[in-house]
């Protein structure tokens, strides 16, 4: 019943983004915090991103912080995995934790009324992680389940040859969920190490969102995070798009190809990322009326859909799309394609996609902050790559300063047909391998 009351105050906490009010704080124990106060609501959103993530995996190990994650929740303290659920469960607490390439992100959200229970039952998870072995052997199940399904996908296969090729030798490059082989060979030791490697105070970002003032808000997170170490291990340094241009091609027996495709990005730092953004929605953004789809599936039906995306790490920048199509027209797809990216590189965008382009971007920005969760985690993505807080006001005029002269000139400087490199998983005809 309290779940239930919980999920209802979580629809109605919708501030426009126009009420976000960010106070940037910094806790006795040194902690930066960024919070944002909402009282009319009883319950407190945060969001918790520990920078270095899957990253971090030592070699060999492959998949240990996707593991570990998972097991954070399955016991802590003197409580096993139901014991601790239960509890959780008593507070109407939600409390979840994922593990990306950069971050570990831990999330949480709870009502005023418990706060302080709520409060040190997380606590104790991420200072008194127990990695049962009975827990240990459970969670390995689902992940090995999850690796052996992925590998009769084709996206999937088409996904982990890209990134191989791209980032070589680099955690990039590989699969965060692991290899059965890798997975299989993780003990409990190796989780308990990437537990300690990767959630340290070191690169350690808060965002709170709800029903607590500055006060409270950094006394909570002090006391959240008492005992987390001081630092760790730092990731590997920058690493460059490696994967030359042309077709790769992952055999697999499947009436429809799948191709993920790209080549060097641009970083959040660059003064073009905000054309390069733009120039991206134009491409293969969100919608219909995207480049991409114009030209593959409402001009020539050779796919339901088509996507591109800037792909934006710690240590690398991509960009990346995708698009299946039926074996028979694949070498077709990937033609047009080429076209499309060249006809961009040497003729531009036209004045029309651009407005497009930005009334689509402006009017859905508002729309991400539907709730004290998602403007929790906006705060801290913000945080990540050193945005100020005033970004949430000034953002789309950002994007409306972005000109025609501009996007061109973006798109002539990223855009390299000759360097698209293909991975396609299925059995494309007319498509040989190009890249060796």
């Amino acid at each position: 019943m309290i779940r239930h009351a919980f999920a209802a105050l979580m629809l109605l906490a919708t501030p426009a983004v126009a009420e976000v009010e960010i106070q940037t704080l910094t806790t006795p124990g040194g902690v930066d915090l960024w919070l944002v106060e909402e009282h009319s609501l009883p319950f407190v959103a945060l969001e918790i991103r520990a920078r270095g993530g899957a990253a971090l995996d030592p070699e060999g190990l492959r998949g240990a912080a996707n593991l570990m994650t998972g097991l954070i929740e399955e016991g802590s303290g003197d409580m096993d995995a139901a014991a601790f659920q239960t509890a959780r469960e008593g507070l109407a607490a939600d409390f979840s934790f994922r593990v990306y390439d950069d971050a570990l992100a831990i999330s949480a959200r709870m009502l005023s009324s418990n706060r302080d229970e709520a409060v040190a039952l997380l606590h104790q998870a991420l200072t008194e992680p127990r990695f049962d072995d009975d827990a240990v052997e459970r969670v390995r199940a689902q992940v090995l389940a999850g690796l052996s399904a992925a590998e009769r996908r084709p996206g999937t296969l088409a996904s982990h040859r890209f990134f191989a090729a791209a980032f070589p030798g680099h955690p990039y490059g590989s699969d965060s969920d692991g290899t059965v082989e890798s997975v299989s060979a993780l003990t409990r030791a190796d989780l308990q190490q990437s537990f300690a490697d990767i959630l340290t105070r070191e690169g350690l970002y808060v965002g709170a969102v709800g029903d607590l003032t500055a006060e409270e808000a950094t006394a909570l997170v002090d006391e959240l995070l008492d005992g987390i170490p001081a630092e760790g291990p730092t990731a590997e340094g920058h690493v460059d798009f490696a994967a030359p241009g042309g077709v790769d091609i992952v055999d697999f027996a499947t009436p429809q190809s799948i191709a993920i495709f790209g080549h060097q990005g641009i970083g959040w730092e660059d003064p073009d990322y905000f054309a390069a953004a733009v120039l991206n929605q134009i491409i293969g953004g969100d919608g219909f009326d995207t480049r991409l789809m114009q030209e593959l599936r409402e001009k020539r039906g050779l796919t339901y859909g088509a996507s591109t995306s800037l792909y934006v790490f710690d240590n690398a920048e991509a960009i990346v799309g995708s698009f299946a199509s039926a074996n028979g027209t694949m070498a077709e797809a990937v033609e047009v394609v080429r076209d499309v990216w060249a006809d961009f590189a040497e003729n531009g965008v036209t004045a029309e996609e651009l407005e497009a382009a930005k009334t689509y971007m402006t009017g859905e920005y508002p729309l991400r902050f539907d709730g004290n969760a998602e403007i929790a985690k906006i705060m801290v993505g913000m945080q990540m790559i050193d945005l100020p807080p005033d970004y949430v006001v000034h953002r789309n005029s950002y994007i409306e300063a972005v000109t025609l002269e501009d996007v061109n000139r973006v798109a002539a400087r990223i855009l390299k047909p000759d360097e698209l490199y293909f991975a396609i998983a299925g059995q494309p005809e007319g498509l040989d391998d190009t890249v060796e």
